[in-house]
């Protein structure tokens, strides 16, 4: 349990990924008094219209312990258990409409708090909940005492309603000796549909000062220290050391490759040391002059040596090369602006390519 200390401590509101992870785990503001005030409000609601249907079923079926009373002796256990399964199935059938009704207003009314969730961890068994220490603690901590309060709250509130009614329906219910035979259970139900939705809406009213209590004090539980606000960060973003391992590693592997690339280029433009462009260009092969590699500094020089070891033809062009290296990425083509630069470059290489046998031929016959 968290002390003083680290309540204080506890100066920052949760972060997007704390408040994920606990409702991950199934902690959520929840409050029963939703379910509770839904319940009653529908009970009060749908007893109006389901008391009469369930009446309609019973009755004829109960007419018989009215018409043939001496069937149904009760001699032993054997016939009291008789007489329940009887009378069991036929209660189940007139009471479930208004117990469905019911049921559903309370998932509803808890489905409405929060996202239904499936969470394992609370349905699964934990030794530590059987602790007679930790359940006193619920029982007389802050949480135990704020659902005592509640409790007695509605106690109250519900002994309040029932002496109201009763003192303000006196005179309706001396009536009820004046009445009609057919005319007591309607008024008996208007009354106690009345009672139930009353006191549902009261209840209401303390189940949505219980849902903002509950949101706020689930959100002071859920606050974090500055430090843990840092460590959450380093956790997310990851240890810097490591990030700039990995982007070393990244470096060096895309140099690799590179490297790699520059044997298969046709042509290269650099600036004599500080830029290097590896292109290829076969005819009928790409329609555009292709970007293989590219460098600056020493991996620029790297580019050069290569090629040279290849016999690629490098010119150095310095406005071309910069230009080229800030426009182009690596293995894609060169840009529209650059064909007539690239094509005069090419040219030059083929009328030189064509002359040097000439000039070869020339040398040999001289010789």
């Amino acid at each position: 349990m968290a002390g003083p200390d680290d309540r204080e401590s506890k100066t920052e509101e949760a972060t997007p990924r704390k408040i994920e992870e606990a409702l991950k785990k199934g902690n959520t503001p929840f409050t029963r008094e939703v379910g509770n005030a839904a319940a009653l409000i529908a009970f009060g609601l749908f007893l109006p219209i389901a008391a009469p249907m369930a009446a309609s079923r019973l009755l004829p079926s109960l007419g018989i312990f009215i018409d043939r009373p001496f069937d149904f002796s009760l001699t032993g256990a054997s016939t009291v258990l008789a007489l329940a399964w009887y009378l069991g199935p036929l209660m189940l059938a007139a009471l479930a409409p208004i117990v469905f009704a019911v049921m559903v207003a309370g998932v509803l009314a808890s489905a409405s708090q929060n996202s239904p969730r499936f969470v394992l961890k609370r349905i699964t068994p934990e030794l530590s909940r059987l602790s007679p220490r930790a359940g006193l603690t619920r029982v007389l901590g802050a949480h135990g005492l704020a659902e005592f309060f509640k409790a007695l709250v509605k106690f109250v509130i519900i002994g309040a309603l029932f002496y109201a009614m009763l003192r303000s329906g006196s005179q309706r219910v001396g009536n009820l000796l004046l009445m009609r035979f057919d005319d007591i259970p309607v008024t008996l139900l208007s009354e106690t549909s009345s009672l139930f939705l009353i006191a549902g809406l009261c209840i209401g009213v303390l189940a949505l000062v219980d849902v903002l209590w509950t949101r706020l004090k689930w959100r002071i539980d859920l606050r974090m220290s500055v430090q843990e606000v840092k460590d959450e960060q380093k956790q997310a973003d990851g240890d810097p050391a490591v990030k700039a391992r990995q982007r070393s590693i990244a470096r060096e592997r895309s140099r690799r490759r590179l490297i790699a690339a520059v044997p298969r280029a046709t042509l290269i433009v650099a600036n004599p040391t500080h830029y290097a462009i590896a292109m290829r260009y076969v005819h009928g092969e790409t329609a555009a002059p292709l970007v293989v590699a590219k460098g600056i500094d020493h991996l620029a020089l790297r580019i050069r040596a290569i090629a040279e070891a290849n016999n690629i033809p490098v010119v150095e062009d310095p406005a071309l090369a910069r230009s080229l290296y800030a426009a182009v990425r690596t293995d894609r083509p060169i840009p529209p602006e650059f064909y007539r630069a690239i094509a005069e470059i090419v040219l030059h290489l083929l009328s030189r390519s064509r002359s040097a046998p000439k000039v070869q031929a020339q040398a040999s016959l001289r010789g």
